[in-house]
């Protein structure tokens, strides 16, 4: 696909994230050069003012660059070479039920962990297949970087549904986390480790952490997880919400369930549900903190860039995490052999999992798409807890091909964060009603 420069569209053009993005496309265009960039959604409104905001920055920075908004898939899909999907189907008000029901019944809310997760997965597979669908369609030679949530439902859904699909299906969480476990020990960021990882997206454990010299991190590390977990070294994060502090200091008991390895921070949805639900208000919850910080900055800053008719003296700056994804489109691109952690079938790289389970793991990407990296054998502590989680992912996407109450509810029931098929049906049922416009109807 080597070429002079290239075409991206960003599917959730009208996301807080996609400035962001934006600017990282800018600002690393001497290695991934863009001559196109095109914001696509199906909210006009919310979109446009974003896009206004991006339009005038680019063109008092980058006027050499076209750009463009649309709602029209033939438009935004047709003569690209790449689709960066970030979509979030229902939007807020769908977060706030998926956080809030399950709360209601004493069952931690989260948007890609348990129940909340489920609901949120139910309605992201028919969207982001609507998108690959567009992009084949109308640029048939293009790859989908899809980072959208959540992500391990979204992806187990794409393997079985569109197997043969140009689409790598991503999360950033892993390359935030290796870059305070930089920081830990004095280097600069995820590039600077070598690393072994295995798991399920947002599910998953470090075996192996080195420097690019081959000396072992991991005794550093594991001092300071045993002591903060992954806080106080999370100085340039944009997670500052009080929320994610608590995530951070969390890690340490999470990390203490077994000391041989170096956790994700989602598991302690998992590990530790009930101190989750202690620790959660009802009536406060993720959702509310992003409306009242991040959704409210972004929007807030673009209205009144748009207002004054100029980005100037704004002080906008890349989203740092973007740039994993600038990379993995350059990897493609331009055949670079790097490292990349990626959601992808299992087919062996997990010796004793599941084949066809949906995993994530270091990949190396080249033009022809991605090589896995074998992870050997893994413990059986991890493998009972993944056999469990995987089971949970392929009954929720089971339910959604089949428009199946019961594979559904036995999702529900097999979560670990759930206590009881009773509680798992009273919580479905309240989904249900609160998904009708956006869930296949159930049977």
């Amino acid at each position: 696909m080597s070429k002079e420069s290239y075409a991206v569209t960003i599917a959730g053009g009208g996301s807080t994230y996609t400035p962001g993005v934006v600017l990282m496309l800018l600002n690393d265009s001497e290695k991934f050069p863009v001559s196109r960039i095109v914001l696509y959604d199906n909210d006009a409104e919310r979109q446009a003012t974003i896009a206004k905001a991006c339009a005038i920055y680019i063109q008092e920075t980058h006027p050499e660059v076209s750009f463009s908004y649309t709602t029209d898939p033939a438009v935004a899909f047709t003569g690209i070479d790449f689709v960066l999907a970030q979509i979030r189907v229902g939007k807020y008000a769908m977060r706030d039920k998926d956080e809030k029901i399950p709360l209601k019944y004493g069952v931690l809310g989260q948007e890609t962990c348990g129940p909340g997760g489920i609901a949120y997965g139910l309605r992201s597979i028919g969207g982001v297949i609507e998108i690959l669908d567009y992009m084949e369609k109308y640029s048939p030679n293009a790859w989908m970087l899809n980072y959208s949530n959540p992500a391990a439902i979204v992806a187990e859904a794409t393997r079985r549904l569109r197997p043969n699909s140009k689409i790598i299906n991503i999360c950033d969480m892993p390359i935030a986390l290796m870059d305070i476990m930089a920081t830990m020990c004095g280097l600069h960021d995820y590039r600077d480790l070598d690393y072994g990882y295995y798991g399920l997206n947002h599910f998953g454990w470090w075996w192996k952490i080195k420097d690019l010299q081959g000396n072992d991190l991991m005794p550093q590390i594991k001092e300071h997880m045993a002591k903060n977990g992954y806080a106080d070294a999370t100085a340039g994060l944009e997670f500052v919400d009080a929320s994610w502090n608590a995530t951070f200091q969390k890690a340490k008991d999470v990390y203490a369930v077994d000391p041989s390895t170096i956790p994700n921070t989602y598991l302690k949805y998992y590990l530790y549900p009930d101190y989750v639900v202690a620790h959660s208000d009802p009536k406060h919850t993720r959702t509310d903190e992003v409306r009242e910080g991040r959704e409210k900055r972004v929007f807030g800053t673009a209205r009144e860039i748009i207002a004054r008719g100029t980005a100037k003296g704004f002080g906008l700056k890349p989203d740092e995490h973007s740039e994993y994804i600038v990379d993995l489109a350059r990897a493609l691109a331009e055949n670079t052999k790097e490292r990349f952690m990626l959601i992808v079938p299992n087919h062996g790289a997990i010796e004793n999992f599941d084949p066809t389970a949906t995993v994530e793991i270091p990949c190396i990407v080249g033009s022809d798409g991605y090589e896995k990296l074998c992870q050997g054998t893994i413990p059986q502590f991890q493998k009972g807890m993944m056999e469990q989680q995987v089971s949970v992912e392929k009954l929720a996407v089971s339910a959604w091909i089949d428009h199946s109450y019961q594979e559904l509810w036995q999702a529900l029931t097999l979560s670990k964060t759930v206590p009881s098929a009773a509680v798992a049906k009273q919580i479905l049922d309240e989904l249900r009603v609160a998904n009708k416009d956006f869930w296949p109807e159930l049977h």
